[in-house]
């Protein structure tokens, strides 16, 4: 393995004291527990499933010199993230209405919610659980995964909008289309059984099929999905007592359906991941048909729209350097046009390794490219922006990563194992947590000038 340099070196080395530390820090996020590492098989998408396997030993926290709190790593100014932080005071405060919908695309890691449930369970453990939010009613990859649910389907047919199979543009706010006929089911089970507010998300059609929803063996609706046009259908029901397990099925006709959402009555947080496996940022600027991506967005309604991709157009170094700024731009003004007040941020990605020689392992140079584009047209746009690569120690991360007993990544030198998920995803909660403080700070001051003291911001 090459040397490294050692300003790189220091910023790696304070990961471990800020997770170590991180109660003293922000008391409701713990640090790591070493004794429930896990690991995984490695990741080949194409072939392998995401396994938990039980680490041989824990890992050892390494060695720390400097501070990660030096780094620059979330990037709020101008404003551009107030929408998400007022959205969080108010969950903060049990207000009514004080729900946070944070609707996060990204690629493979996110398919297997990897980062993204632990960025879950660190913001309703502090804000509140208002639901685990949307789903897919079937599994487009062995690997599909979402954190404390489980989803067994038979019957259908998955059309993802990164296969660039079903040309209408039309996939929901998930992006995976999924089409049954009669007899086509699905089971979809909550580790949390106090979800109570649902909703089927669905196309409306000439000649839609019917659709009945159980919960725990109770039927809660009965979803007639034809319609004299085409367009997005949305179908709400409750289960007053909450409901373990969800099970659809088609009782007649074809219904061509997109996903589900799951929701409380209680303030706080969901945070619906969409990740779609072999992603890229021509997904939102593309694939999908923007007129229904605007309707899907606005149904949702999000206060944070999180935009995380860059692993797969790391291959591409032409595009990178043609047409990639392009792409990206025209995603955020898709997005901005559909959601003009909603905070929007850029969530560069991670690191990513290949083998130079026999024995080493170098970052590819096309990611550090991608990080520097995104933070520039972050701050061109008005969007905010974390930066994932410096978060979890820059330039060869992942070579480090794949050299520690046990490893934090899969021989692919792109996936992290659920450790090196969990180190990214606390870092990214404890820098929104200091934006909110800041945001507090800044509302507060705002207000007071105001000469109103006693109003709350």
């Amino acid at each position: 393995m090459r040397d490294f340099p050692l300003p790189t070196a220091a910023a790696i080395a304070t990961l471990g004291v800020l997770l170590a530390t991180a109660g003293a820090i922000w008391p409701k996020v713990k640090g790591p527990d070493w004794s429930e590492a896990a690991d995984l098989l490695g990741f080949t998408p194409d072939t392998t499933p995401l396994s938990p396997l039980v680490a041989p030993k824990p890992p050892e926290p390494p060695a720390h010199t400097a501070k990660l709190a030096a780094l620059h790593l979330l990037e709020d100014s101008n404003g551009s993230l107030d929408r998400f932080y007022q959205a969080l005071w108010r969950a903060e405060r049990k207000e009514d209405g004080g729900t946070v919908q944070v609707v996060h695309f990204g690629d493979s890691p996110t398919t297997a919610d990897l980062i993204t449930g632990d960025i879950r369970k660190l913001l309703q453990a502090r804000f509140g659980n208002a639901g685990h939010g949307f789903v897919l009613i079937d599994k487009p990859w062995a690997w599909y995964e979402h954190s404390g649910v489980e989803i067994s389907a038979s019957g259908w047919k998955t059309y993802p909008a990164s296969h660039f199979e079903t040309r209408d543009g039309l996939f929901g706010l998930g992006g995976v289309s999924t089409v049954g006929s009669e007899g086509a089911s699905s089971r979809i089970v909550f580790r949390d059984p106090t979800q109570n507010r649902f909703e089927l998300w669905y196309l409306r059609q000439p000649g839609g099929g019917v659709v009945t929803i159980a919960g725990d063996d109770k039927t809660l609706a009965r979803v007639d999905t034809s319609g004299e046009e085409i367009a997005p259908g949305f179908a709400p029901f409750e289960a007053p007592e909450g409901v373990r397990a969800l099970t659809l099925r088609v009782d007649s006709g074809q219904a061509r359906l997109f996903g589900v959402t799951a929701g409380k009555t209680t303030p706080g947080v969901v945070y619906n991941t969409l990740g779609l496996n072999g992603a890229s940022i021509s997904v939102l600027s593309r694939m999908f048909k923007e007129s229904h991506l605007s309707e899907e967005l606005r149904h949702r309604n999000p206060d944070l729209v999180v935009i995380n991709y860059g692993t797969n157009e790391a291959d591409f170094a032409a595009f990178i350097d043609g047409d990639y700024q392009k792409e990206l731009r025209e995603a955020i003004r898709r997005i901005r046009a559909a959601l003009p007040e909603a905070s929007i941020l850029l969530m560069s990605p991670m690191d990513r390794g290949h083998h130079v020689g026999l024995t080493d392992i170098e970052t590819m140079p096309t990611i550090p490219k991608l990080v520097a584009i995104q933070s520039r047209v972050a701050r061109e746009t008005g969007c905010g922006f974390f930066d994932t690569f410096a978060a979890m120690g820059g330039d060869g991360t992942m070579a480090r990563w794949y050299t520690r007993q046990p490893r934090l990544v899969s021989a692919d030198l792109i996936h992290p194992y659920p450790a090196g998920g969990k180190m990214i995803a606390e870092i990214f909660v404890r820098e929104v947590n200091l934006g909110l403080n800041r945001y507090k700070w800044r509302r507060t001051q705002q207000v007071a000038a105001a000469g109103q003291p006693n109003r709350r911001p």
